[in-house]
């Protein structure tokens, strides 16, 4: 098979190892192994298939660590190794994979810290999801150089420290234009897809939502279950493309940006589980697309705001675990002209 370009054989119930006699197929720019049985380690043999573009491997049992020779794969475009067994560090040689534009690596078993070369070497990425794996340590300041990125993931891991303040001059989210960036015309297959491992399913908004073909419109920021302490950066006010910003159940202190009604593109917006504290923005009420919304469990004080879209929000547990907040939909009672400021009182 010489000249085969496109190898798809995922959902069916292959097994054993991925043999090395695939790399013998120097023409493909596409395979997909996704949700089979496959286990092992992966081959070493990666730099024969020089035109990849696509890899996808998700939802299968391989492990081990991820070999150097994937670095060798110039023309990379998409890179899906989730729901795997992977684990260990990601090999440095992956920088030199500088036209990526997608790598999911979620629900692996990978550790140490965030590679900085992410930031410094990758810039075309548009979706970087590392959610579910063991990576510590603070979230690098160089990430914030990838200009093209349209969906940050590293939910549920070990990370640390500050939220970068430099986040808020993420470019592709704050321009609120979709783009096609995820489309991929290669000359070697005369077929334009859209291709985002149509399998993930990711919880987000509170519920499973799939990437589909309103993905080019999706911006998303997921740092839940973490670690993570300080205040939420002001400038994450300025991603005014945002659809989804879900920061719970981490360390967060401070209040709650006022300027947070300035994200009108805003669908999903969960800070719960943290220690943030003061009164809620009443700019809130300006998120006029918002349709998910928890700032359940922190220390949040005074009178709940009202209007526009929070009247369609009327589920008490929004807020609860916030003993000082009154007001609709909540049964505590604001006190007659209180000002946030003011205590509640009981029915």
């Amino acid at each position: 098979m010489p000249m085969l370009t496109h190898l798809d054989v995922s959902r069916n119930m292959v097994n054993g190892a991925i043999p090395s006699s695939i790399c013998g197929i120097t023409s493909l720019g596409i395979l997909i192994l996704s949700s089979n049985q496959l286990s092992g380690s992966l081959p070493h043999c990666w730099e024969k298939l020089e035109a990849l573009q696509i890899l996808d491997l998700s939802n299968n049992s391989l492990s081990g660590t991820i070999p150097d020779s994937l670095g060798s794969l110039g023309s990379l475009l998409f890179l899906m190794l989730s729901r795997n067994s992977f684990y260990g560090e990601l090999p440095s040689s992956l920088q030199n994979c500088s036209n990526l534009r997608s790598i999911d690596l979620g629900e692996n078993n990978f550790s140490a810290e965030l590679p900085k070369w992410i930031g410094k070497n990758l810039a075309s990425l548009g979706i970087l999801r590392l959610r579910s794996n063991s990576f510590r340590g603070g979230i690098p300041q160089e990430f914030c150089n990838l200009s093209s990125l349209r969906i940050l993931d590293l939910a549920h891991n070990e990370l640390s420290g500050a939220i970068p303040h430099c986040f808020g001059n993420l470019s592709s989210m704050i321009m609120v234009a979709p783009v096609n960036q995820f489309s991929v015309n290669t000359s070697s297959i005369s077929e334009q897809i859209v291709y985002v491992d149509d399998v993930t399913l990711r919880v987000i908004k509170g519920r499973e939502l799939e990437y589909d073909k309103n993905l080019r419109f999706l911006v998303s920021i997921d740092l839940s279950l973490n670690h993570l302490s300080g205040a939420i950066p002001m400038k994450l006010t300025n991603l005014l493309g945002l659809s989804i910003l879900n920061l719970s159940v981490n360390s967060l202190t401070g209040k709650i940006p006022e300027k947070i009604g300035s994200l009108r593109r805003l669908e999903s917006l969960d800070l719960s589980r943290n220690q943030l504290s003061g009164e809620i923005p009443s700019t809130i009420s300006d998120l006029t697309s918002l349709n998910h919304l928890n700032l359940s469990y922190n220390e949040l004080v005074g009178r709940i705001p009202s209007g526009n879209q929070l009247q369609t929000l009327a589920d008490p547990s929004i807020y609860e675990g916030n003993s000082k907040l009154c007001g609709l939909p909540l049964s505590l009672k604001c006190q007659d002209n209180e000002t946030h400021d003011h205590a509640p009182k009981s029915c």
